[in-house]
């Protein structure tokens, strides 16, 4: 019940962001410009455009026998689209980022075996990152020992397995004397 409950919860506020994009505001209107922007200026197209532009400009470098202002022309017009296309690329690249981190979260979520708490690890420092690497080098160091790879371990029970599985070692095994009996 509690599932369905979230699900209407996420498609009643999906349905009611389309809706709020619907009214054509300016953070909507950006967002698909950055999106037509971002394709069209990725494309072969747009670099030999800019290769062409280039070109005329280094032709006609003689015509303005090289002047101060012709060299003026192309670098203001590349520090200006520069300058512009570094604010498109990284909206383009932060909508980009969201949707691989929900697909990840999705993925997190719907295996039984997998950490949860691994669903905001983007929102984690630096350092704490770091520190959860530490837990994944140990868990390919302790499946890389098993010599197994269809071992499966999550961070949290990694340590808890490991201990488990030399305290098993650890055990004397009971011997058989070869009558029968065990010591």
């Amino acid at each position: 019940m509690a599932t369905n409950n979230l699900e209407k919860n996420i498609n009643t506020e999906i349905a009611e962001s389309k809706s709020a994009q619907n009214k054509k505001g300016f953070k909507a209107r950006f967002e698909k410009a950055a999106a037509s922007i971002t394709k069209a200026t990725g494309s072969s197209t747009a670099f030999l455009i800019a290769v062409a532009v280039i070109i005329v400009w280094g032709l006609t470098g003689p015509v303005f026998h090289y002047s101060d202002t012709w060299q003026l022309v192309i670098n203001t017009g590349t520090t200006i689209i520069t300058f512009l296309m570094v604010f498109i690329i990284q909206q383009s690249q932060n909508k980009d980022s969201l949707a691989i981190q929900l697909k990840l979260n999705e993925l997190i979520a719907c295996e039984e075996r997998a950490s949860n708490r691994l669903i905001d690890v983007e929102d984690l420092t630096q350092e704490e990152l770091e520190t959860l690497k530490k837990f994944y080098i140990q868990l390919s160091e302790l499946a890389e020992k098993e010599n197994d790879l269809f071992s499966s371990h999550s961070v949290d029970e990694a340590t808890g397995r490991h201990k488990h599985k030399l305290s098993l070692r650890k055990k004397p095994m009971p011997v058989n004397n070869g009558n029968g009996d065990k010591k």
